[in-house]
This record gives C-alpha cells, sequence and structure tokens, in this order.
C-alpha cells in the first residue's frame, strides 16, 4: 500500500532524571519501550532528542546564588556595575540578578525599550507614538519611565518587571538605578565596569563597548564559565541558557555532551540495527505572533547532535513545480513527474527557483523547534522527542 504519512513527531515519556543517573541508557531504553507498547520500529535516519534540562540534570550542572556572587565579586572588584540589556523573565533572569546584587554595591540597570532582546514589551510602540518618545533616541529615568507609561504588567505573567528587578537587587542592599536606553553608550555615563546580559548580540554589544572606553566589559557568557569551588558551570556559555531550579540555584546549559550523543546513538545501532541521529535541544526558534515573544532566549537551539544533522534542507517547493514546471498535468501524471523532479534535484538549490519558499534555516533549528513545540514545557513528562520520517519527501514510497 502506498505511504500515506510524512513525518511523525512522538514525547517519549521517561523517569524523572536525577544526578548521577546513567541517561544514554534511560533514553534508549525509553525510545524502544515506547516502540514495543505503541507498535513502531525504530528507522534509519529517525532522530532522538534529548530537552537540554535532562542533561543538565544528569550531570548536576547547578549553581548557587552566592557562587554567582562570588564570581562578579571576583571580576568587577569594585563592586559599581552597569548591567545592560537583560531579558525580563522570572525564569531566566531574575535568579542571575540576584545573584549578581548579592555580589555587588551599585547596579545601574539599562533596559533596552520598547521590549527586551526577546520581544517581552515595557510599553507599545503606540504608546511611544502617544508620548513622542524615539526608542533610539531617548533615555528614559525610571522617574521619566513612571510618568509617561505608568505601571506595566506582562501581559502573561502578571509581572511588572521594573518593579520586581528593582525590589530584587534592593532586597540583597545594592544600591541600584534604572534607566531605559537602547544607546549601548549610554551605560558609560553611569559606569564603566559592564555586565553585558544580551543573548545573540553579545559579542557586537562587549566589542562596541570595549571600543567606546569601558574599564571592564563581561558577558552573561562568561560568568560562572569555571567552577566556583564546587560548583557547576559552563566553559562557553556561562549562566547564558540557565533556568531557575530553586529560589537560591540554577541549573546550567549543559556542558560536555558529545560523547553522550554519540553513545546514545551506538546503542542504538548495537540494540536495532539502524542508524539514527542525535541530538540535543533548548529553545526552539520562532516568535509568538500574539505576544511578540521569540523563544530563543538559549544561546542556541542545539549545542550538540550528531553529524548527520550538519547543515540546511534542500529541498523543492511542490507548488512552484505544480504551478510552473507541470502545470499542464494532473493526476498520477503529475505525481510521476515531480516524484522524477526530486529524484533528479541537484545537491545544492541555493539560487535555483524552484527551491524559494523553501526554510532556509539549520536542520538542528527547525527539528529543534519541533521538538521544542512536541515536548512543551510544562508536565507532559516527555522529555525526550523520537522525529521519524523527517528526511523523506514526496517521491519516496
Amino acid at each position: 500500500m502506498e505511504r500515506k504519512v510524512g513525518t511523525i513527531s512522538r514525547g517519549i515519556r521517561c523517569p524523572i532524571i536525577r544526578e548521577g543517573d546513567e541517561l544514554s541508557n534511560i533514553v534508549v531504553e525509553s525510545v524502544l519501550q515506547a516502540g514495543e507498547s505503541e507498535g513502531f520500529q525504530i528507522e534509519d535516519r529517525d532522530i532522538v532528542c534529548l530537552t537540554e534540562s535532562i542533561v543538565a540534570r544528569a550531570q548536576g550542572n547547578y549553581v548557587s546564588v552566592d557562587a554567582i556572587a562570588e564570581d562578579v565579586k571576583n571580576k568587577f572588584e569594585k563592586g559599581d556595575i552597569g548591567v545592560i540589556f537583560p531579558i525580563l523573565s522570572r525564569n531566566r533572569f531574575s535568579i542571575c540578578l540576584r545573584g549578581i546584587a548579592r555580589g555587588a554595591k551599585k547596579i545601574t540597570l539599562q533596559l533596552s525599550y520598547p521590549s527586551d532582546e526577546v520581544g517581552n514589551a515595557l510599553m507599545t510602540l503606540e504608546q511611544l507614538d502617544k508620548a513622542n518618545i524615539h526608542p533610539y533616541r531617548d533615555v528614559l529615568t525610571l522617574k521619566k519611565y513612571r510618568e509617561l507609561f505608568g505601571e506595566n504588567k506582562h501581559p502573561f505573567t502578571g509581572i511588572d518587571y521594573v518593579q520586581y528587578y528593582e525590589d530584587i537587587v534592593k532586597e540583597e542592599k545594592c544600591e541600584i538605578e534604572i534607566i531605559f536606553s537602547n544607546e549601548l553608550e549610554t551605560i558609560l555615563d553611569y559606569s564603566k565596569n559592564i555586565l553585558a546580559c544580551d543573548i545573540h548580540t553579545r559579542f557586537r554589544t562587549k566589542r562596541i563597548l570595549k571600543e567606546k572606553g569601558a574599564n571592564l566589559v563581561y558577558g552573561m557568557d562568561e560568568i560562572l564559565n569555571e567552577p566556583i569551588g564546587t560548583s557547576g558551570y559552563n566553559e562557553k556559555y556561562g549562566l547564558l541558557g540557565s533556568n531557575k531550579s530553586t529560589e537560591e540555584t540554577i541549573k546550567l546549559f549543559p556542558r560536555d555532551c558529545p560523547e553522550l550523543v554519540e553513545d546514545i546513538q551506538k546503542k542504538i545501532k548495537e540494540k536495532t540495527g539502524k542508524n539514527v541521529e542525535v541530538m540535543i535541544y533548548g529553545d526552539g526558534a520562532f516568535k509568538d505572533p500574539v505576544g511578540k515573544i521569540w523563544e530563543l532566549a538559549d544561546p542556541c537551539v542545539s549545542p550538540v547532535y550528531t553529524k548527520g544533522l550538519e547543515g540546511t534542507p534542500n529541498e523543492v517547493k511542490l507548488k512552484y513545480l505544480a504551478d510552473n514546471d507541470f502545470k499542464e498535468l494532473r493526476g498520477e501524471e503529475l505525481k510521476k513527474a515531480i516524484s522524477q523532479s526530486i529524484r533528479e534535484k541537484k545537491d545544492n538549490l541555493v539560487g535555483n527557483m524552484a527551491s524559494q519558499g523553501t526554510t532556509p534555516r539549520r536542520l538542528t533549528d527547525l527539528i529543534g523547534s519541533l521538538c521544542d513545540l512536541t515536548s512543551g514545557s510544562g508536565d507532559k513528562g516527555t522529555p525526550v522527542v523520537l522525529i521519524q520520517g523527517y528526511f523523506d519527501n514526496y517521491a519516496d514510497s
């Protein structure tokens, strides 16, 4: 019978992962048990995906607020810090801010507006227009911000993040001044010692601030990039990609992962004879059209993956072929013509009109987004995702 199903994404239930668990064995057994339970077989080029959270948990890659504070003290000995462009997040940044404040004497907190880097808004564009405020010209004090825009609660969390962040810093007996500006150089009027908290623009931010005369410039990726005592750490990303665990601890982005994905790949080959791909994923890379929030608060979608997931899709657009090359054909004749065109496509379709409208993104970003939506971030209990048929196309039977 002709195949009628394309890509399938399955959330795989697993035991609750604890520090020290043999994660590769747990993942392999969970996937194989799911196959037995649901009646599916592992096939070549299936993709086994692990959320970064269970990897970091198995590694025990956690740090305390006190460890953050100690690293901040070590790097900013004078205790006067300009903290620039953090995202507005209870889960992602608030506990990091607590550690920064615990290790500082004074913080000047510079927030971008009308939203943070990933789209959490402090005000709307309409409010800016009404107030005659230009976001790339005007610097606002906290007093001016309140006069113009009052209290602004996040539509999803119900939190006024400006007040929330101010309270966190003050709770740590640290002085705070809050300003609103999108110009990097503004912070230098307040402090020459800068902690850049942006994620995807951090390299540019650090470069420009150094060029403009900053004394010290560190990024979040340089805090806890080595252990403090026996703490966890991430040598590449530091605090970026971290998540709140308790009121005094955070889970870092996982580290030392290549051996894990290769071990899972090897074990599945031994047990099934099939060659699968394996990746670790964090946030997907997509934007919510209602809340305007860009999902990618991690420094990347996938920190580690097996070699078969390198590159970008090399696909033709079926509707382009149907409407142009084969517009006179119908039914089985059209199907055969399109299938033949797919089989004969070049290995690199860059510049080919038949590929226009296909998604020019890395495979790992696309697959990671699919995984993030499949596993969710709540109580589904499916931290592993099995994707089947992703590399199939219309010409495959």
